[in-house]
């Protein structure tokens, strides 16, 4: 398995994209709030991203569809390396969020397209491949934190950016010499993308319960990117060191979490373990204000584990749901609601916290997280009766 070259040139791309990602994600808050004078706009540092990025999902996936993964994974990396320049010479919060919209539609391609190759490529085995796909990609990001911190302590903190640049383009390189097109000519001889199917299975109530929860992952993932490190400097008073160690946590946890469930998940299936991700994840948000560092940094380790979880179960859940034909497009359907939640998850927790305060409002998050948990429960439940 570990010797297909697809797979391979999937793993080295990520790496090394998201190694760019993890160094350049601490750093964005705390530009804004230097550019700006305040946090209020931090928000917008998700909101920009996934606004390209969930407007590209579904048409992403289509293309994927009929003319294979590889020229669009290349198109992707290429944009992002584009996009570590733009970061670079930004003068202004504005051009931060520009960059944002920009990596929005570099990335789209990247997060849903290559694990629908790989359920493909790897049928009987997809929660095992996809989970070491994911857990690569999160080893990065995790990675990448600890090595910003070393480097802006060398050179000035912009240099991050450039890392990142260099790195993509080193990960289109590499899905250009490694990754297998082959899958353009079997699309071709396979049924046309039916959005009619798409729109029934979204109607289906367990597929409807799926991609509300993945909703609320892309929401906790935003949440995770601006809303967090904000309170944690602001209320808790947390070092650039901490913020550092809290990033890495946070992506460590999220790839132990698929290396363990994926395999795990093809064993017994993949309801429990959404259930089981998205109980995690209610449960630690809503004690998570209360604590201080250390401690909020364990809960928030938890917390990464659980969503890490839910989310390796509910993509593998997805593409078993659908023939071969429609792989890209549901991975693409996985996205544009991750990218829903990831876009108004941070901007809905601002408000909140405005009007009430930032632990209501988590409260007031996790009750939903809460209420999709017992759908599923209640499903597989009467399936059982």
């Amino acid at each position: 398995m570990l010797r297909d070259n697809t797979l391979l040139g999937l793993i080295v791309a990520v790496v090394l994209m998201m190694v760019g990602v993890g160094m350049v994600m601490p750093q964005l808050p705390q530009r804004v709030v230097d550019f700006d004078g305040n946090g209020r706009s931090v928000g917008y540092i998700a909101s920009a991203f996934a606004f390209s990025y969930l407007l590209l999902q579904v048409p992403s996936g289509r293309v994927a569809d009929r003319i294979g993964f590889k020229p669009l994974l290349v198109f992707g990396y290429l944009l992002c390396s584009l996009t570590g320049l733009v970061f670079y010479y930004a003068a202004s919060s504005y051009m931060i969020f520009f960059a944002r919209l920009l990596q929005g539609i570099g990335e789209a391609p990247v997060w849903a397209l290559a694990p629908a190759l790989l359920s493909l490529r790897f049928p009987l085995i997809k929660g095992k491949v996809m989970g070491i796909y994911s857990a690569a990609m999160h080893s990065g990001l995790a990675l990448g934190p600890i090595l910003g911190v070393v480097l802006v302590k060398i050179v000035n903190s912009n240099a991050v950016f450039l890392v990142y640049s260099v790195g993509c383009l080193a990960g289109a390189i590499a899905i250009y010499l490694l990754v297998d097109n082959s899958s353009k000519q079997e699309y071709q001889a396979m049924s046309k993308f039916d959005i009619p199917a798409v729109l029934r299975l979204i109607r289906h109530r367990k597929t409807l319960l799926a991609l509300s929860g993945i909703t609320l992952y892309g929401a906790a993932y935003g949440i995770f990117h601006t809303n967090i490190p904000v309170f944690l400097v602001e209320e808790k008073n947390f070092t650039p060191v901490q913020i550092g160690m809290f990033f890495s946590l946070f992506y460590v946890a999220i790839s132990l979490s698929q290396i363990i469930i994926g395999p795990m998940s093809d064993r017994f299936g993949r309801n429990i373990f959404m259930i089981l991700g998205l109980v995690t994840v209610a449960g630690g948000f809503i004690v998570m204000p209360a604590y201080c560092f250390p401690l909020i940094l364990l809960v928030l380790t938890v917390v990464s584990f659980g969503m890490g979880v839910f989310c390796l179960a509910s993509m593998a859940y997805l593409n078993e749901t659908v023939p071969g034909s429609l792989k890209g497009t549901i991975s693409g359907a996985y996205y544009l609601f991750w990218g829903s939640g990831y876009f108004f998850g941070p901007l809905l927790i601002i408000q909140a916290a405005d009007l009430i305060d930032f632990q209501a409002a988590m409260t007031g998050y996790s009750t939903l997280v809460l209420l999709v948990a017992i759908g599923l429960i209640m499903i597989s439940g009467a399936k059982k009766a």
